[in-house]
């Protein structure tokens, strides 16, 4: 299982009055997603940059891709999928064997 960070970008025409028509069920489908261990941390920026930022764990990108568009909001979003890798190891970074 691979992890991914999501950056959902609310595409400009969105009219965010309809957004939060599907707020009640887009939270049930996030808990929903995070009980089945797809979903992790779901962090808002929308009131400045309309953005979302969900971590998502996934076998492929093409599967956190798909995991996303299950949720309703989707509809409305431009998504950028960022593969995650642990962080290197300080003596690694520093040019030390």
């Amino acid at each position: 299982m691979e992890s991914f960070i999501v950056v959902c970008t609310f595409t400009p025409e969105t009219d965010m009055a309809d957004v939060m028509t599907v707020v009640a069920e887009e939270q049930a489908k996030v808990a929903e997603l995070q009980k089945l261990g797809s979903i992790g941390a779901v962090y808002l920026a929308t009131r400045d940059r309309r953005t979302v930022f969900l971590e998502i764990f996934a076998d492929t990108a093409d599967k956190a891709r798909d995991t996303v568009l299950s949720l309703p909001m989707s509809k409305w979003w431009d998504l950028d999928i960022f593969p995650l890798n642990a962080p290197v190891a300080r003596n690694i970074a520093d040019g030390q064997s």
